[in-house]
């Protein structure tokens, strides 16, 4: 990191009298990018120390387990929630799926009309790891779930990690999944930085940042754990569910995971997603550096593929839109869906 931030040291020095136009633009775009990409990724790499949590079974009372007849570890747990149109609802990195329950109660209820189906990711929040890649593990096991539950092409809400799986699913099983709903991620997060970085690039930039969180001292995790939060989310309330479910994530499985998701890039494969999707984005947390059309703009280049895509963002939510401004998200969603 110490590469990237030394442009940025040495231009805050000059005065802004002896800095050009282009020199201007070029630190605004370098301060823009690197904040906002870093404040995405510290929701992981602040969580948690290296050393993990890991959870060596399920409690006796846990929702019903994905693939139940398999020896090997679930890649997710399911809760299953109502009676009507099927909808599955997957979590971000390092969280629980109890991130959705305003959500579930929303569209779930005893007056709702769909079954959420509510997933929570091996190794994270205090659920089993699996020693198989997570991203690919779960896409699998998801494609079969809705197939031995006979789910007609189930509605798809994915927040950040969630919302990028549900990317993959729309590309790679485009008649198995419905509509698509996507909070807060992006295609391509690792190419936020440089949209004409190779593939080549991309993996190299996600190696050595797996590595660099690996080499982490816990004491600088630890210190830093509540101002990244505080970045990702508003009450104080939903800051520590948010922090315990990160606390209770196995630290390989995140690390893993992020690599992944920084290591793809998937804003040509989108092109091939048939379903309608919405994208709700955040913007608020970054407001004292960035316009709200600066990252609207990003958006709209990251998905600028897909045909049929409604980008909106939200008005003060952060990161975790279901969290700081569900109303907002709940009346977006009824709108697509209708």
């Amino acid at each position: 990191m110490k590469t990237i931030f030394a442009p940025l040291a040495v231009a805050a020095t000059l005065p802004m009298a002896l800095l050009t136009f282009t020199q201007r633009v070029v630190q605004f775009v370098f301060r823009f990018a690197i904040r906002l990409t870093i404040l995405f990724i510290l929701i992981v790499s602040m969580f948690f120390a290296v050393t993990s949590l890991v959870y060596a079974a399920t409690p006796p009372n846990a929702p019903n387990v994905a693939n139940p007849t398999s020896a090997a570890a679930p890649a997710f747990i399911v809760e299953v929630i109502g009676l009507g149109l099927p909808m599955i609802l997957i979590p971000g990195l390092a969280s629980s799926g109890d991130v959705w329950q305003s959500t579930t109660k929303q569209f779930c209820g005893s007056d709702g009309k769909y079954q959420c189906h509510v997933l929570t990711l091996a190794g994270f929040a205090g659920v089993a790891p699996i020693t198989t890649p997570l991203l690919a593990t779960v896409a699998k096991e998801l494609v079969a779930y809705v197939d031995s539950k006979k789910l007609k092409r189930p509605i798809v809400i994915g927040h950040s990690l969630g919302g990028f799986l549900a990317l993959q699913l729309g590309i790679n099983h485009v008649d198995k999944f419905g509509r698509l709903i996507i909070v807060d991620s992006l295609p391509a997060l690792g190419a936020l930085q440089m949209p004409d970085i190779t593939p080549n690039q991309l993996k190299s930039m996600a190696a050595r940042m797996r590595d660099g969180m690996k080499n982490q001292d816990p004491k600088s995790f630890a210190e830093s754990q509540r101002r990244s939060i505080a970045n990702m989310v508003t009450a104080p309330e939903d800051l520590e569910r948010v922090f315990g479910w990160g606390s209770k994530s196995d630290g390989t499985t995140v690390m893993d995971a992020m690599h992944d998701l920084i290591a793809t890039d998937l804003r040509q494969d989108i092109a091939r997603i048939k379903t309608p999707t919405l994208v709700l984005g955040s913007w608020y947390a970054y407001k004292d550096f960035a316009k709200r059309t600066d990252i609207e703009n990003n958006f709209k280049m990251q998905y600028q593929k897909m045909n049929g895509v409604t980008i909106e963002l939200a008005d003060t939510a952060k990161h975790f839109i279901m969290l700081d401004q569900p109303t907002w998200m709940f009346e977006r969603i009824n709108a697509f869906l209708k």
